[in-house]
């Protein structure tokens, strides 16, 4: 591991100790899969994975976490969230997030309570700062720790440690609940999340990595990173038969490409701040 790689790691490591025990919100994804192989190699069994199992989350994340944490031999149990139950979240306001982590972070925080585990810890990175994150608040009002941010990991420094480890998430696309394909103010529902849900599984079979579907009614908007732009246009008939086969009635490619939280640039900066 290069020598800088190896103090940022060093340092994590170092703060995971001095937490003495955690839980690591663990989704399988880059962030939360490098937290939980330190905690581990910091904590050893005074550190647990907890999986939260969700309508609002893929179901082939799910399966791919497991898999990933039975890779690396991580100590796992699930828990299941049910964000829909609450009338506020489904309302999708501009804080819609906060209300998802308020019921995740909560419920981790019980099982934490019951393991003796001293702290709940999530793979907030130094990136993640700079956009409109409403669970943050969450996260603060419920004592839950970031020790990636706390020693100022980025994401590319995220990957490159992960690729040092060897961690198969080295180079895994980013992901986010489904709930984030929806514009703020419409609702969420389940009918909606299975609809994207399949309209996503349909896209990534044809060979697409990183993408987002955007519900919008009747309009599915395909945003693909830059580097796959060509291949998408390649595709463009098969991706409007897939998409429009899960659900939709028109399926449109945005030209501006993938980017996280596109669906935050229509908010005012009062509600970014």
């Amino acid at each position: 591991m290069e020598l800088s790689a190896q103090r940022k790691y060093d340092a994590l490591l170092a703060r995971l100790t001095q937490l003495g025990s955690v839980l690591v919100a663990f989704s399988g994804g880059v962030d939360s899969t490098l937290l939980a192989v330190a905690a581990r190699e910091a904590l050893g069994d005074r550190s647990l994975c907890v999986l939260a199992v969700s309508e609002t989350y893929p179901h082939s994340e799910v399966v791919a976490a497991r898999e990933t944490a039975a890779q690396l031999g991580l100590d796992l149990i699930e828990v299941e969230t049910a964000e829909l139950n609450d009338p506020t979240f489904a309302a999708n306001p501009t804080d819609r997030c906060y209300y998802c982590k308020q019921e995740l972070f909560g419920l981790l925080a019980g099982v934490a309570a019951a393991r003796g585990l001293s702290f709940v810890a999530d793979g907030n990175n130094a990136d993640d700062a700079s956009d409109h994150r409403p669970g943050h608040r969450a996260a603060v009002e419920l004592g839950v720790v970031s020790p990636l941010q706390d020693v100022g990991f980025t994401k590319v420094d995220i990957r490159s440690i992960s690729r040092e480890l060897g961690l198969s998430t080295a180079d895994k696309p980013s992901m986010a609940c489904l709930a984030s394909r929806f514009p703020y103010g419409t609702e969420i529902d389940r009918p909606g999340l299975a609809r994207v849900g399949a309209a996503e599984d349909a896209v990534r079979a044809l060979g697409l990595r990183q993408f987002r579907v955007r519900s919008h009614g009747d309009v599915a908007r395909l945003e693909v990173e830059p580097g796959e732009m060509d291949r998408a246009w390649e595709l463009r008939r098969a991706l409007s038969t897939a998409i429009k086969s899960a659900g939709f009635a028109y399926a449109a490619i945005d030209l501006d490409g993938y980017r996280t939280g596109s669906l935050n640039e229509t908010l005012a900066a009062a509600d970014r701040a």
